[in-house]
């Protein structure tokens, strides 16, 4: 075995043990969908990644773990695969949506099992940066479908939070993250999806909202970030990047 395959199975090893110590300590909490702020938030980027689905297109979903995102994405009557590395993950998803247009498939994003060409559209809500980046995106590229397009919301390395929650090993372990997640530079990723063969790139800083906002200051903290996200340079430290690209 090569080293770049001893790393990629390491890194495949890691998220599947990661993957049960989320079930142990609830994933949609440690996720933070599950608090007032997190569930304002998680309707935005279900919207965000389901606004160009409609019914007769064929979806993969990558990382769908529990299947936060895969109940929505059911909703558009589209043909949805959704695939995770994690057995323990998809248990959960496949006891909990039980959908005739979902599939749940266990795969591994680097070397997935579907033909080239099969899918219209490829979404995913916080996964990229679990990934060894560059090859998920040659494999994505491949099973999509010409003109295809992709679609993730992904944590933005500029917000202060952010870097320090990705860059100091006993903080990025007390959030409860994984050991090789990490966030991405916006000009970064863009110049990986062009490498990758994408056009039409777009990636775009959003959300002040933290899931840990108080119920009473929502409104606030919403009204606040809307216009930050609108402010030249200030918008460049909002704590995610949404990204579209085309093959």
């Amino acid at each position: 075995m090569s080293t770049d395959e001893t790393h990629i199975e390491k890194r495949l090893q890691n998220e599947v043990d990661h993957a049960k110590h989320l079930l142990k300590h609830d994933p949609g909490k440690l996720w933070g969908w599950e608090s007032h702020a997190g569930k304002i938030r998680l309707k935005c980027r279900v919207k965000m990644l389901t606004s160009h689905i409609h019914p007769g297109m064929k979806v993969l979903e990558i990382g769908c773990g529990t299947g936060y995102f895969t109940k929505e994405l059911a909703k558009t009557g589209a043909a949805i695969v959704a695939i995770d590395i994690s057995s323990d993950l998809l248990a959960v998803a496949r006891r909990d949506i039980r959908c005739g247009n979902v599939t749940f498939k266990e795969e591994n994003a680097y070397s997935l099992s579907f033909p080239a060409d099969s899918f219209d559209t490829i979404i995913g809500s916080s996964v990229l940066h679990h990934l060894d980046t560059a090859n998920a995106l040659a494999e994505f590229y491949r099973v999509l479908k010409k003109s295809g397009t992709i679609f993730f919301t992904e944590p933005n390395m500029i917000n202060p939070q952010i870097i320090l929650q990705k860059n100091i090993p006993a903080l990025k372990r007390m959030m409860g993250d994984s050991p090789d997640e990490t966030a991405f530079f916006r000009w970064k990723i863009a110049r990986m999806l062009s490498v990758a063969g994408f056009k039409n790139i777009h990636i775009k800083p959003f959300d002040f909202l933290h899931p840990g906002t108080p119920r009473a200051l929502i409104p606030l903290v919403r009204s606040i970030g809307n216009f930050l996200e609108r402010v030249h340079l200030i918008s460049e430290i909002a704590g995610s990047l949404y990204i579209r690209a085309e093959k």
